[in-house]
Formats: C-alpha cells, structure tokens, sequence
C-alpha cells in the first residue's frame, strides 16, 4: 500500500495538467470561433458587394435576381454566424468552468457538440471526453464541489 501514495500523487499531477491543458485549449477554441464570426463577416461583406452591383449583373438571363438571392443569403449568414457566437461563448464558459473544477457535464455536452467540428473541435470534445470521464478526475471535481467543513463556533463559558 506505500507504494501506492506516490502513484497517487503523480496521477493529480498528471490530471491536475490535463485539465490546465483542457481549459487552455477550450479558450483557443472559443476565439478560433470568433476568428470564423470574423471571416463570416468578410465573406458577407465582399458577397454584398458582388450582388449589389448592378453593372455586373447586366444582360444576365435566368435565375433569380441577385438582390432576392442575397436577402436569402441572409438567413445562412445570421445562421452561422449565431453557432459561431455560441461556440465561443460555450467553450469560453466551459474552459472558465475546468479551471474552476465546477460543471462538469456542462464540460462534456460542450465537448459533445464539439466533436461536430472538424478537425480541431473534434479532437478537443474527444480529449475532453478521455480527461474528464477518468475516475481520479470525476473525484477531483466532487473534492472542488464538496463544501470545507466550518469551524465550530466557540462554546459559551463553560
């Protein structure tokens, strides 16, 4: 069994990085996410510009007219620029939350819809999934949500 407490204290050490390392990446995460709001919004800015030009849609047969395409085009940018807002502020939330020990499964839903984003954002949710399902891991974070014992208060005279 002495053999055992050195081990012990190694795999906090271990998991104690793992979780640093989690909660670092969910941030790079979040603002690779808004970097992607970032070329959304160019991308809407140069399309707006291509459809509103009436010179370059001159003599044009068949299709619909650009300016009704464009205000379909719409819905796909406000679409994906609303993920792109929510996978920020999820995975900004959820490495806010590693690092303080606290919602796990918060943590792991996060990592889940994650794992729709490929390839970075699927690697993430599974090394989330791999940190955060590991037994020393789950008692880490029920140590952070257990509440310390209060002092008694002092007795009156005895």
């Amino acid at each position: 069994m002495a053999n055992l407490a050195p081990l012990m204290r190694d795999q906090r050490k271990v998991d104690a990085d793992h979780l640093k390392l989690l909660a670092l990446f969910h941030f790079i995460m979040g603002g690779l996410a808004l970097v992607g709001l970032g070329f959304l919004f160019l991308h809407w800015f140069v399309m707006h510009h291509v459809f509103d030009s009436p010179e370059m849609w001159k003599g044009q047969q068949g299709g619909p007219p650009p300016k009704e395409l464009l205000a379909a085009m719409r819905w796909f940018y406000a679409g994906f620029g609303l993920c792109f807002v929510l996978t920020a502020l999820a995975n900004a939330a959820s490495g806010w939350l590693i690092r303080r020990r606290r919602a796990r499964m918060f943590s792991l839903v996060v990592a889940a819809l994650n794992c729709m984003g490929f390839p970075f954002a699927t690697t993430l949710g599974v090394f989330t999934f791999v940190v955060l399902l590991r037994d020393s891991v789950v008692e880490l974070y029920a140590a952070a949500a257990s509440p310390t014992p209060a002092l008694a208060p002092p007795s009156e005279g005895v």
